[in-house]
């Protein structure tokens, strides 16, 4: 009787009643179990929601939905599980939104709009997946271990693990064949806390709570770029696997095309893109053009390695919260199981603005621009859960950031940016001026940094010996053709003296040859780690030999007709990638010219 009496309290707790709607802040008594982070079902549609706050029996929750309808006395219930993922085969290829909804799912069951309260499972519970055992009956197992894998996609092997906190003998395996991600796929004996062996069945699907970061068995260096094919970023400022990068940058500079480059181009085996609080119509161009990308690596649909979270302007702003932690916890998955995983959110801004929006309706104090005080810690949160990890199962692999940021007028002292660059050592900030000059990447070279320079130097230094010296060289002509634009503004250049002069020759050949790159051109879109070396070598080669000839008295008119001025200019467009004999013979093209011309001034 005692026991039906504790059972019928638990119970009487579990659902509560709302006492006041603020948006999508919705307040309910009667729980003074909820825990923080619990999800909650609200109102008849049961919408979803979580807890963020509990003052005695009453709990605040913020819901993911849009809140019209809901009124006191409605029943708020308790599900007694954080906000949580399924993972399994089924992720690559799919569009969710902040939650894990899956959008084309939803579109097929309910037409374009969809209403409140619709669910879909996130993995398809009727698919059969060709699952192939890895390990036999009788095996001890540990988390992190492979027991299978499965074909999830023709570019991805989807690789089935021990989950966290299981461990013991594999007493029965599924044979291969056909399964559904909810069959009993493995059957672990673990043991409990009282030393009781426990029959653990595993199936394709783990669950994960979002805001929890995955468990790695070590953090390791840095040491490997992320190479990108885009010049301008991986030689001047360079992103390290497994590292963080901040994409400032004002309306119209380029932020998303740098960050579809990101997604198409880079070296990652796994991208996840997030669209937190994209326009609408932006956001929907992405779903149209990402199926249709061909995946340069494998010749198939770049969506065959990509997930999509999106999260658009218009849909409820607590949702527009917690979809970047979506996106981390469905990288670190994969990563997990051994593969480097690019994450893009875009943008960080108008999750910070999410944020705000819950805090004001909280009656939380504000701190700088309204933004809630808590801004720099949750930031750190998100960013800290990159890194290139040894894996619960003794592999390697890396999660790599890229935050896209928004700051309003390009003011990049605004708080989130600000906050950004304190947990971000990749600092590629977007210029105005470049990108209303029709300069694409419009990564501006004077406020732009990297500090992972010395972690991938070795990694370079192995395709060009002298790359360290040839991109400090590089820089100080940047950074003196930029001290030299004031006396041409004013005077104009003539009355410089030749050795500035042939500054501000090198300067325009590295901008026009080699940091501006076309998005759009067959050739010039992506460029090799082999090409931007030897691109690199030639422009500097060409610095180094004309200011050792206007030492000898050679004049800069002399240098600028000459003819490798243009086929420098043009290099990128004419040499393909992986043709080393056009890139030798370039160096060897320049080299005879200035050889010839230093004939007349010996």
């Amino acid at each position: 009787m005692a026991a039906q009496t504790t059972s019928d309290a638990r119970q009487a707790l579990e659902i509560g009643r709302i006492s006041r709607v603020s948006g999508p802040i919705v307040e309910a008594d009667g729980m003074a179990a909820a825990q923080m982070y619990e999800v909650v079902e609200v109102g008849p549609q049961e919408l979803i929601g979580e807890v963020i706050k509990v003052t005695g029996d009453l709990a605040t929750m913020q819901v993911y939905e849009h809140t019209g309808g809901l009124r006191p006395d409605m029943e708020a219930r308790r599900t007694g599980r954080p906000l949580s993922l399924e993972l399994g085969p089924g992720l690559m290829g799919n569009i969710y939104d902040g939650v894990q909804h899956p959008l084309v799912a939803l579109r097929d069951a309910f037409g374009p709009f969809v209403s409140r309260g619709a669910k879909a499972p996130a993995l398809d519970p009727d698919k059969e997946w060709p699952f192939e055992p890895l390990v036999e009956a009788g095996r001890q197992v540990q988390p992190g271990d492979f027991y299978g894998r499965v074909q999830e996609t023709g570019s991805v092997e989807h690789r089935l693990m021990v989950p966290p906190g299981v461990s013991g003998r594999v007493v029965k395996i599924a044979a291969a064949g056909p399964h559904k991600v909810r069959d009993e796929i493995c059957v672990v004996e673990t043991e409990d806390s009282g030393g009781k062996k426990v029959l653990t069945p595993l199936t394709m699907v783990q669950v994960w709570p979002s805001r929890r970061g995955r468990p790695f068995a070590a953090r390791l260096r840095v040491g490997r770029p992320l190479m990108t094919g885009q010049r301008v970023l991986d030689t001047l400022f360079p992103l390290a696997r497994g590292g963080c990068a901040a994409v400032p940058g004002d309306f119209g500079t380029g932020k998303t095309v740098v960050q579809h480059q990101l997604a198409k181009w880079s070296d990652a085996d796994i991208v996840v893109y997030v669209g937190c609080g994209e326009r609408g119509n932006e956001m929907a161009d992405i779903l149209r053009q990402f199926p249709e990308l061909e995946d340069p690596r494998t010749g198939r649909s770049l969506m065959d390695r990509t997930v999509l979270v999106a999260n658009t302007s218009n849909m409820p702003v607590a949702a527009r919260e917690v979809s970047i932690y979506t996106g981390i916890t469905l990288a670190e998955y994969y990563r997990d199981m051994g593969y480097d995983v690019a994450l893009m959110a875009d943008s960080t801004s108008r999750w910070a603005e999410a944020l705000r929006e819950v805090s004001s309706r909280l009656e939380e104090m504000p701190a700088e621009e309204g933004f809630p005080a808590y801004l720099s810690s949750r930031l750190a949160q998100f960013y800290e859960r990159a890194g290139s990890v040894e894996t619960l199962g003794g592999r390697t692999g890396s999660v790599t950031v890229v935050g896209a940021v928004s700051p309003p007028g390009g003011d990049f002292s605004e708080p989130v940016t600000q906050h950004t660059t304190r947990f971000t050592r990749c600092f590629w900030a977007l210029d105005r001026q470049l990108a209303y000059a029709r300069h694409f990447p419009s990564v501006s070279w004077v406020q732009s940094y990297s500090e992972y320079v010395p972690d991938v130097a070795g990694w370079w230094e192995k395709i060009e010996p002298e790359w360290q010296q040839l991109r400090s060289e590089v820089m100080n002509v940047l950074s003196e053709d930029e001290q030299l634009k004031e006396i041409v503004n004013l005077v104009g250049p003539d009355v410089l003296p030749d050795v500035q002069r042939l500054v501000l020759l090198t300067a325009d050949l590295l901008k026009n040859g080699f940091l501006q790159q076309n998005a759009f051109d067959r050739v010039d879109t992506y460029c090799d780690a082999e090409k931007q070396a030897a691109l690199l070598r030639a422009i500097m080669t060409f610095h180094r030999t004309a200011s050792r000839l206007i030492g000898k008295g050679a004049p800069i008119m002399r240098i600028r007709e000459l003819p490798i001025v243009r086929t420098l200019t043009r290099a990128r467009f004419d040499i393909h990638n992986g043709d080393s004999k056009a890139l030798q013979a370039l160096l060897k093209n320049l080299t005879q010219q200035f050889d010839e011309l230093e004939k007349d001034y010996r």
